[in-house]
């Protein structure tokens, strides 16, 4: 197990991720583009600084996770080999549909949105907003204990979630414009993700998708890029604090709380969708 752990693909991938980075703010010095954001230097280093703090985080999220994963698994009757193809095509569709349904549920419920937007709160979109990951993943680890109880070994789990995640670097640039029908229609794209992360009323709580698409057009929450996005938040914060950017949302839901009227506001304000109010306040 420690020696599958010690090939999580992030970390291998992570030079590239470095090289990614470097290329495509180099790309947008040399080319410059008036229609697109590129880089700015302070948003980026902000981004980087909050991608490192991720990986503790993560990092210890994944040690108790691994724990958890580990009873369960031994709970199970079932067992899926890791040596079968078709054992690894079936995780990775797994964890994507996972994926989609907790991606989803952190646009929709406002805890989990409180951790998730750190990832959106940049009015840039590139690959060092790729690594704008949020310190608080512990919902995020709730969402794959169907597989250790379906037989995915541990192990498995983390490395099909870690490949996910390496394919998402690669769709968070606006070098990349619209690729051929079929890509499009299946995959998630740069295109695609841009819509994600557009504050654009147009735009707002579409493509969830990780590696395929197929999930938002079959679940109704597809929109196509008809025209360049306004990245960020509905709300921007306008602060480079990182540990504002971290726990801002947290802040806000506890001051809510506080101020509710009764229990039915109070759940309202930590489980409902961001910027719900009770009805006498709308």
């Amino acid at each position: 197990m420690l020696a599958e752990t010690l090939r999580d693909p992030v970390v291998v991938a992570a030079p590239f991720f470095v090289a990614f980075i470097l290329l495509e703010a180099v790309s947008f010095h040399v080319l410059a583009d008036d229609d697109l954001r590129g880089y700015e230097r302070r948003d980026a280093w902000t981004s980087i600084t909050m991608g490192l703090g991720s990986l503790v985080f993560t990092g210890i999220a994944r040690g108790l996770a691994l724990l958890g994963y580990a009873v369960l698994y031994e709970l199970t009757p079932l067992r899926l080999d890791p040596a079968h193809p078709l054992t690894w095509v079936g995780v990775l569709l797994g964890v994507d549909l996972l994926w989609y349904l907790y991606h989803r549920s952190s646009h929709r419920i406002r805890l989990l949105w409180a951790a998730h937007q750190a990832h959106h709160n940049s009015t840039y979109f590139n690959y060092s907003t790729a690594v704008r990951q949020k310190w608080n993943p512990w919902f995020e680890v709730l969402f794959w204990v169907p597989l250790p109880l379906l037989g995915v070994p541990p192990w498995m789990v983390f490395t099909a979630f870690s490949i996910n995640l390496v394919y998402q670097f690669l769709v968070h640039t606006e070098r990349v414009g619209t690729l051929p029908r079929p890509i499009e229609l299946v995959f998630n794209t740069p295109s695609h993700h841009r819509v994600h992360h557009a504050s654009d009323p147009e735009y707002l709580d579409k493509n969830y998708g990780g590696i395929l698409i197929v999930w938002d057009r079959l679940f109704g929450t597809f929109a196509p890029e008809t025209h360049r996005p306004t990245y960020g938040l509905t709300r921007p914060v306008g602060t480079q604090n990182v540990l504002a950017l971290q726990y801002r949302e947290f802040g806000a839901i506890a001051r809510d709380v506080r101020r509710a009227g009764g229990w039915r506001e109070r759940v309202g304000y930590v489980l409902r969708p961001p910027g719900w109010r009770p009805r006498a306040e709308v």
